[in-house]
């Protein structure tokens, strides 16, 4: 069901999600928590499906921020809001409302956003483009106990990181390292197989690719070696080598969806691991909203020896 308001307020779309649920009969008590998507109309679409998808597993209200910004700074954008309030099979699990905010709203989003939060449910924000510099400090975000961004998105991915890295805070998190997720896993496991010292190490990976880049500072910061870089064709992440005193680990993922991992003094195997979509990547972070350690470390390598 969907239900169109133009030119409205957060009070008539607290009436109309009201509406929709008594119209379908659905109550909002199953829904355990509030996503605010941040994007533009370009992008919309995705974020929503993502949304929508990842709400299977955790049903949620989904409120979808669109910032519609005059074209020139001689245009002028009358200040108003419409919506389109969505619940029962058109809003997954839960119920969705696209926000079109014009003029000063757009400037103030977070008060026609904070009425409709579900109430003593967590927040999470998530800004598929265009996340702000510091986005614990950015109206929105400072509603959120997490805040999702994704350095696959911006033009200088490794510049943005930098960025991160400074202005990190408890709750950040981005996709580039939930990406990372399944390779984590895979060389835990190898570890813990192995028993052996790590004396040198590498990621492969195309070229400007950030979640490689937070790969190799996780494993400096957890192993203390210095992890090289290397650029390969891709796509994406395509192997990791650990030099131990027994021999070399090696995951290596050319393409598709399948590594071989090597063990020294054991056959090769072949493990599953795939590029995962958007919606599984978001399902993931909402599992838990409580501060990513691994993260930090991540972004930090705090435990990082520059002279080794």
């Amino acid at each position: 069901m969907k239900i169109d308001l133009t030119d409205t307020t957060a009070s008539k779309i607290n009436k109309a999600l009201v509406q929709g649920r008594r119209a379908i009969g659905t109550p909002a008590v199953g829904m355990v928590l509030t996503m605010v998507i941040v994007t533009d109309e370009e992008n919309a679409y995705d974020a929503i499906k993502a949304a929508e998808e990842a709400s299977h597993e955790h049903p949620s209200r989904t409120l979808v921020v669109i910032r519609r910004q005059a074209r020139t700074p001689r245009d002028r954008v009358a200040s108003k809001l419409d919506a389109e309030v969505r619940v029962g099979s058109d809003a997954g699990t839960g119920e969705t409302v696209v926000l079109r905010t014009y003029g000063e709203v757009s400037d103030h989003a977070d008060s026609v956003v904070l009425p409709l939060l579900l109430p003593d449910a967590p927040v999470v924000v998530w800004w598929p483009v265009d996340a702000p510099e510091i986005p614990s400090k950015d109206p929105l975000g400072a509603l959120a106990q997490r805040r999702i961004t994704d350095l696959y998105a911006v033009e200088n991915p490794l510049e943005a990181l930098e960025t991160r890295v400074r202005s990190y805070a408890p709750g950040d998190t981005d996709l580039a390292w939930t990406r990372l997720t399944p390779w984590r896993s895979m060389l835990a496991a190898a570890l813990d197989q192995a028993r052996a010292q790590i004396i040198s190490g590498a990621v492969e990976a195309e070229a400007e690719n950030p979640a490689a880049e937070l790969l190799a500072r996780w494993l400096e910061a957890r192993l203390n070696v210095r992890i090289d870089r290397v650029v390969t064709a891709g796509p994406v992440v395509t192997a990791v080598r650990l030099g131990t005193t027994d021999g070399e680990i090696v995951i290596d993922r050319p393409e598709g969806p399948l590594a071989t991992l090597s063990l020294p003094g054991q056959p090769s195997r072949t493990l599953a691991l795939k590029v995962r979509t958007t919606s599984e990547l978001i399902a993931e972070e909402l599992r838990r909203l409580d501060a990513d350690e691994m993260y930090a470390i991540a972004l930090r390598g705090e435990s990082v020896k520059e002279t080794v």
